[in-house]
């Protein structure tokens, strides 16, 4: 197994959370675009998962904005992704 691979089942299982909801939201955005993002927007993506998952849940679901404008422009991203590829 290589090191890509091991970071990415790492990554999805950080992406499981306590909302079936956010579980799919975070998951899409991993497995779609994970791979060609860059480094600064991949490290904004492992700040959000730090994030508890109410507030995850408030701005994904566009009851709330995050402040800070990296988490905004994501949480955008990851809203906007289509259902299917």
């Amino acid at each position: 197994m290589n090191e890509e691979r091991i970071e990415l089942n790492k990554l999805r299982w950080r992406c499981r959370r306590g909302m079936l909801e956010l579980d799919v939201l975070l998951a899409r955005w991993l497995e779609r675009r994970w791979r060609q993002s860059p480094m600064p927007q991949r490290a904004v993506f492992l700040r959000l998962l730090d994030c508890e998952d109410d507030r995850l849940w408030r701005w994904l679901s566009g009851l709330d904005r995050p402040d800070d404008p990296e988490f905004a422009a994501l949480v955008d991203e990851i809203r906007n992704l289509p259902v299917r590829a």
